[in-house]
């Protein structure tokens, strides 16, 4: 994995701006969703997605560090 790349997700994820970003969102995403109407499935769903989305860019950041510790490790090892 490219050692660039693997610093610049965790600069990402340590930006508190990003951070504050993405936690705003989140709040915003729930405020909206716990004030549809049951009945309104489509805005609900749509909520759904958009905290699962948000998830997911973590956790695609999250990733790209973790496979480049994992590769410094089987270098390390000769693996």
């Amino acid at each position: 994995m490219d050692q660039a790349r693997e610093e610049h997700a965790k600069r990402l994820l340590n930006d508190k701006l990003l951070n504050e970003a993405f936690d705003k969102l989140e709040e915003n995403i729930v405020s909206t969703w716990n004030t549809t109407s049951v009945r309104d499935v489509d805005a609900r769903e749509q909520c759904w997605l958009s905290l699962r989305l948000l998830a997911n860019i973590k956790v695609h950041l999250t990733s790209i560090i973790e496979t480049g510790e994992m590769a410094k490790k089987f270098q390390e090892y000769q693996l």
